[in-house]
């Protein structure tokens, strides 16, 4: 295993489901002591602190939703208070819903967008002065935020959005020897996908280069990747994680 994660101090948010625990759970496993969120204190996060302690180790699950930006700059006072700084950000805090847009209304426009991009805002505005050289932020997009797709006018905004964020981000935060990068994952092994029918996943898994869904794992690689030394000099990039669609 390599040890070049090993004590880096990592704030991950949106992290007791899918790809965000997949991203947790790798830092853990590769030495990192990891902090994260999820919206609620339920089950999912209950699950995450047990196989956290496997770990050994300082991790963290609170609660909070990244919509709201007091709970945002709570949460890396939080994180920084038990770390004394952080080595890593990982903005993956989400929340999607499927309507068009003669469906959409105003209320639910502003809670994908609050959540998706406002969030990834507040939560990095929050860490940043935390943060010193040879710092990492990977901010989680969508594959979809290039391509489009039917009802998802607001995911795909706030996941395009993302792109933008950060390219400028990379620019204010690179002479501080501070990286960011997005990872854009595709159909990704998700409590989403779990609704597929058969005929759809087959479609979906048609679509791939390599014949099938992603995982969690998959994204959680690259996301390790990008934080860590190998990439030193590689900021402002989207890595596309969807299998060659």
């Amino acid at each position: 295993m390599s040890t070049e994660l090993k004590g880096k101090r990592v704030l991950v948010t949106g992290g007791t489901r899918g790809i965000g625990r997949a991203i947790v759970l790798a830092f853990a496993a590769a030495g990192a002591t990891v902090h994260t969120c999820g919206r609620t204190d339920g089950e999912a996060a209950a699950a995450l602190r047990s196989e956290l302690a496997e770990f050994g180790g300082e991790h963290t699950v609170h609660a909070a939703d990244v919509a709201d930006p007091a709970r945002c700059r709570a949460l890396v006072k939080a994180t920084t208070a038990v770390l004394g700084g952080i080595d890593v950000l990982v903005n993956n805090a989400g929340v999607v819903s499927h309507r068009t847009l003669d469906e959409l209304d105003g209320d639910e426009w502003s809670r994908v967008i609050d959540t998706n991009l406002r969030g990834t805002f507040e939560v990095t505005k929050a860490a940043l002065p935390s943060m010193g050289e040879g710092g990492a932020i990977v901010n989680i997009s969508s594959a979809v935020a290039s391509v489009g797709m039917v009802a998802r006018t607001h995911y795909t905004a706030s996941k395009a959005a993302i792109y933008g964020f950060t390219r400028s981000l990379c620019k204010e935060a690179g002479p501080r020897g501070i990286r960011a990068n997005v990872v854009a994952p595709g159909i990704i092994e998700t409590d989403q996908a779990i609704g597929l029918t058969g005929e759809v996943r087959k479609r979906y898994e048609a679509l791939a280069a390599l014949g099938r869904l992603g995982t969690p794992e998959d994204v959680a690689d690259v996301v390790l990747f990008l934080s860590g030394n190998a990439a030193r000099f590689v900021s402002g990039q989207t890595i596309v994680v969807d299998g060659g669609i």
